[in-house]
């Protein structure tokens, strides 16, 4: 196999296409030059030229006769987009296009190098594999990001969880929305309804195994959608609980003064009868004060028994 990098000249590419190797050509940007090259040296269709400069497109695999133009997505970091690389395959070359940087193209041309097969399509295998698999470590880290949210939603809730569970979540749509026709397109693959030249029964093995990497990845990304949603509700159980915890505090402190505020009002009545006959200290502390602390201790034992404060037994309803 014959790679080349993107500062390889015209001539030297066109000589390379008429080696009996498989050509890999590594494209970056879009430009007027990568256009030419496309149209000129590789004679790709005008309508997959036209879609290689519009990204942000679904994965697809689409046959051409004499080559299969296939979008694939791969991923860099957990807080970093997708990169979208489009593929040119056929018989004699592979020409990946792709704007952002992608270190698993790199990753595949280096397993590539290891690998001491004829068969082509193998090539395009290590491709697509190495842009799958750079979803698992992606995956891995959401993973436990999830659970440092949990934890701390359990510990002290605030909006910084609130905020990070929201964008965990677009994440994981935007994932999903990229998985989910990757494979598709694989079982497209594996189903015939594209033709990738070269494929045999023995290299069909490579595409069934890419299949099975995207069936786990599409589960992983289900699973960690019901952990960010149980999260969510979990968040907001908690932030429920805690402010039916001041709700309750706030009602036992105005039921206690409630009593205190209406024996304070009785006994301040300007009633002549009142003031001629409660003037003594003894009335003053034994009614005054004493009905107050009598009424604070009766209300807080209430409480108690009724467990709405302390370790009060609650009682129990038929």
């Amino acid at each position: 196999m014959n790679c080349i990098e993107e500062e390889a000249t015209r001539p030297n590419i066109e000589l390379a296409l008429k080696e009996d190797n498989l050509l890999w050509l590594n494209l970056a940007g879009t430009d007027p030059d990568t256009i030419a090259l496309l149209r000129d040296v590789f004679k790709i269709h005008p309508l997959a030229i036209e879609d290689t400069q519009e990204f942000n497109q679904r994965p697809k695999a689409e046959d051409y006769d004499d080559f299969v133009y296939l979008v694939a997505y791969g991923a860099r970091g957990l807080d970093e987009p997708l990169v979208e690389v489009h593929c040119f395959y056929a018989e004699n070359f592979l020409v990946t296009v792709h704007r952002d940087e992608m270190p698993a193209i790199a990753t595949a041309h280096q397993a590539l190098t290891r690998v001491r097969t004829a068969k082509r399509v193998v090539a395009l295998y290590h491709l697509l594999d190495s842009l799958v698999d750079s979803m698992f470590p992606m995956l891995a880290a959401l993973d436990d990001r999830i659970d440092a949210v949990q934890d701390q939603i359990f510990a002290n809730p605030n909006d910084d969880e609130l905020e990070a569970l929201f964008a965990m979540k677009r994440q994981l749509v935007d994932l999903r929305k990229v998985v989910t026709p990757q494979r598709d397109m694989m079982s497209t693959m594996l189903a015939r309804v594209v033709s990738l030249p070269g494929k045999t029964k023995e290299t069909e093995r490579y595409l069934r195994d890419l299949y099975d990497h995207l069936i786990r990845i599409s589960d992983m990304v289900d699973s960690y959608r019901d952990l960010v949603s149980g999260s969510l509700e979990a968040y907001m159980s908690v932030v429920s609980n805690r402010l039916n915890d001041v709700t309750k505090q706030l009602t036992i402190v105005a039921t206690i003064f409630l009593p205190l505020s209406f024996l304070t009002g009785f006994f301040g009545q300007n009633f002549g009868w009142l003031v001629d006959r409660i003037g003594s200290a003894a009335a003053f502390f034994g009614i005054g004060i004493g009905t107050e602390v009598v009424a604070v201790i009766a209300l807080l034992t209430l409480f108690r028994r009724q467990g709405w404060m302390g370790k009060g037994r609650s009682k129990k309803t038929q």
